[in-house]
């Protein structure tokens, strides 16, 4: 054989590999929440919206939920409207609120769409405002045992799935700003992550992808090395071990609470890796982390 023919051969056995996932994701949606540096850096910005419009291409129906922390930090800096968090989340009065709805919904949500529609996707960008998407009240935290208010905060009580099946089922790919509508017309800021897993429950969506600065779960706390797959029992085994700890926690659980609301699969990737969707979704061992209910194989090949 040829030696200039192995590297193409070699491209022809990627897409061997990706095709048992291919059939059995065919007509399957796929909920990815966007986030961290993969929203920052020109590069993977790219190379997400790339794997966001191929998944679309083969037969899929991804759904894309972002988040914007950074661009609303800026954006609060320019108006002089300091940011404080509670217990993780951003304290959101109605100044707030305001510049945080501007950002996600008016900057942040059509950037994604316009680049999707430039890779030869066909995005509609919506937030929980458009036809009632996203329902819920306001989130009650508290400190050191007290109640704390955190604004303009929301807990969701209710996802209008219809309207993203409607679309996302056509030929369109929604794309999703975490803003809520509460019960007395007013706007709420609500975590991202949050959002994803509780519209890939509402859709009851094969898969739930969580594009975060981290590799994924790790065999120990000095371990290099990820766990490629893990069931929720075993997730619980790790956070009594500590070996799951900090900002992992409320990810890992997000993860379960989804598989509990029937999502097939979750998924914890590092968004810094470039077509990091794809090398997770259409390979035997994945880059990242995917939890299941049970070790429930796709097809042989699989490395779980």
């Amino acid at each position: 054989m040829n030696s200039s023919m192995e590297p193409i051969i070699k491209k022809a056995e990627i897409l061997i590999e990706a095709l048992p996932y291919i059939q059995k994701l065919y007509g399957k949606t796929v909920v990815i929440k966007y986030g961290g540096n993969a929203m920052i850096n020109d590069e993977l910005k790219n190379s997400v919206m790339e794997d966001i419009t191929l998944l679309k291409y083969i037969g899929m129906n991804p759904v894309l939920v972002h988040g914007g922390g950074p661009d609303i930090n800026r954006a609060l800096e320019k108006f002089d409207i300091k940011s404080e968090f509670v217990n993780g989340l951003r304290v959101t009065d109605a100044a707030t609120m305001e510049v945080a709805q501007m950002v996600l919904v008016g900057k942040t949500n059509k950037e994604i769409v316009s680049l999707l529609n430039k890779k030869g996707g066909k995005a509609i960008g919506l937030c929980g405002i458009d036809g009632g998407l996203i329902e819920c009240e306001q989130y009650k935290t508290s400190v050191d045992g007290k109640e704390a208010d955190i604004g303009y905060v929301g807990k969701i009580t209710r996802i209008n799935s219809k309207v993203l099946d409607l679309i996302a089922k056509d030929e369109y790919i929604p794309v999703v700003a975490p803003i809520g509508i509460g019960p007395d017309g007013r706007s709420y800021n609500i975590n991202a992550d949050t959002v994803a897993g509780e519209i890939a429950a509402a859709l009851q969506a094969e898969k739930l992808m969580l594009l975060t600065d981290v590799e994924g779960v790790k065999m120990s706390k000095d371990s290099t090395d990820i766990i490629s797959a893990l069931t929720a029992e075993e997730v619980h085994d790790l956070i009594d071990r500590k070996i799951i700890n900090g900002g992992m926690i409320p990810k890992v659980l997000g993860c379960i609470e989804a598989l509990e609301k029937g999502v097939g699969r979750t998924h914890i990737i590092d968004g810094r890796i470039p077509h990091c969707i794809l090398l997770e979704i259409f390979t035997y061992k994945g880059i990242g982390t995917m939890i299941m209910k049970e070790r429930k194989l796709y097809h042989s090949n699989e490395a779980l």
